[in-house]
Order: C-alpha cells, then sequence, then structure tokens
C-alpha cells in the first residue's frame, strides 16, 4: 500500500472519529419527561452533563492523535507489512470505541432485582416503574473507567435508549425484564470501590426501594457488539 493509500485510510478514520463525536454530544440518554425536574434530579443531570463534556473531550483528542499520526505516516517510509498492522489495530481500536465488536476483559457484573412482593408492591416490578436507576447506574460506570457496559447482554453505546414499553424495559428497542445483569469492563478494583460505595447509587437502590442487589468482580467477561443499525437523523460529516 503506497502512503496515497494509507492517507485515505487513516483520513476515513479521522472521519469516523469525527462521527463519534457528533453522536457523544447529541445523543446522551435522558429519561425525564417534559416539565419540571425535581430539583435532586437535576443535581444529577448535571453530574450527567459533566461526565458527557468530559467524554467529548476525550474523543476531541482521540481525533487530533489520529490527524497526527496520519501526518506523520505522511512523512515516514514504512513498509506496508507494518502500515497494514498499524491500521488494523487502530480500526479495531475504534470498532471497540463505538461498541460494535465483541470484547472481553476484567470487571465487574452487577445484579439487580426486584424485592420480595409485599402488600405495597402489589405484584408490580420496582426496577421497571424506576427503570431510569439502571441508567444512573450505566453513568456512574462510566465515571468509575468502565471501557465497555451491557445490560442483559445488550450492549450500551452513545445512542443507546432505555425506556419503559408496556410491560417491558426497551434497551436498544430489545424487550427485557429482571433480573437486570449489568456487565462491565475495566479495572475490577476501582469499579467496584465506586459502586459499592455507602451512600451511592447501589446503596440507595438497595436501602430506598429495597431492590436485591449484589456485585461480583471477574477476571474475564465477555460482552457482546451492539448489534442493531447506528443512524443519524440530523448529523452528517462537515465538509471539508
Amino acid at each position: 500500500m503506497n502512503k496515497k493509500g494509507a492517507g485515505a485510510v487513516l483520513g476515513f478514520m479521522a472521519l469516523l472519529l469525527g462521527v463519534l463525536i457528533a453522536v457523544q454530544i447529541g445523543s446522551n440518554s435522558s429519561t425525564e419527561e417534559g416539565g419540571l425536574i425535581p430539583a435532586a434530579r437535576l443535581s444529577g443531570l448535571e453530574q450527567e452533563l459533566k461526565t458527557v463534556r468530559a467524554e467529548k473531550e476525550s474523543v476531541m483528542q482521540e481525533l487530533l492523535d489520529v490527524e497526527s499520526r496520519l501526518s506523520q505516516l505522511e512523512k515516514e517510509n514504512i513498509s506496508d507489512d507494518t502500515l497494514m498492522q498499524q491500521l488494523s489495530d487502530e480500526v479495531n481500536r475504534y470498532k471497540m470505541f463505538a461498541g460494535i465488536t465483541d470484547v472481553t476483559g476484567p470487571g465487574i457484573i452487577i445484579t439487580v432485582d426486584d424485592p420480595v412482593p409485599t402488600e405495597e408492591t402489589d405484584g408490580y416490578s420496582v426496577i421497571m416503574v424506576r427503570y431510569d436507576l439502571l441508567l444512573s447506574v450505566v453513568n456512574k460506570l462510566k465515571e468509575a473507567g468502565a471501557e465497555a457496559i451491557s445490560i442483559n447482554g445488550q450492549r450500551i453505546i452513545n445512542t443507546t435508549e432505555i425506556s419503559l414499553a408496556g410491560n417491558n424495559v426497551n434497551i436498544n428497542a430489545t424487550p427485557t425484564a429482571p433480573p437486570y445483569i449489568i456487565k462491565a469492563i475495566g479495572d475490577p478494583e476501582t469499579l467496584e470501590a465506586t459502586m459499592t460505595i455507602r451512600y451511592g447509587i447501589l446503596y440507595n437502590m438497595k436501602e430506598t426501594y429495597g431492590l436485591k442487589v449484589s456485585t461480583v468482580k471477574q477476571e474475564s467477561i465477555d460482552i457482546p457488539r451492539y448489534s442493531g443499525v447506528i443512524r443519524f437523523r440530523y448529523a452528517e460529516p462537515a465538509a471539508e
């Protein structure tokens, strides 16, 4: 492969990362309905906004790094085999970033299930009524450095929607029901410490809502790729 071909491939990768930035900025999931937002929830949303802004800055830095490598490769005289390996490594990194490839690694598994039925619950599912708690768990895992997350086998990406649909909670438009098995790949110690902290999200789920919650560290966790199709209604690559 000549430098012109290599430049075209890396240019495409830079374009891909640019599109990912658009997704990162414009598609942060929300479960709030219109109207006034309670003060407690507002505080949580402010924290989520900080997280999204931090992620945006991280993706912007990734784009700058790709452009820098492209410029460097155009100046260097490297073999086709070396170049192809570098390109393959880059493509795999971006596929993992976008959630479109299977991944494996250490992390934690969180199981969330409804409490034992009582007269107060009257047979309804607490976690399904408060499905927004699942979104809060996802956001907290991201803050703790989780590199990949899934809920009941559904890969969580930046366009993932968690919503109530009849008697099910839809994740990526796929019906799900408790118990919810949440897998997260990252540093197990950090993830566990963040999620099990006193008065944290999992503590609140147990003490306030009576949910059954357990957390287990694992040396190897498999998380499947996102199996849907990522569609853009408004975002498109900007002309150079």
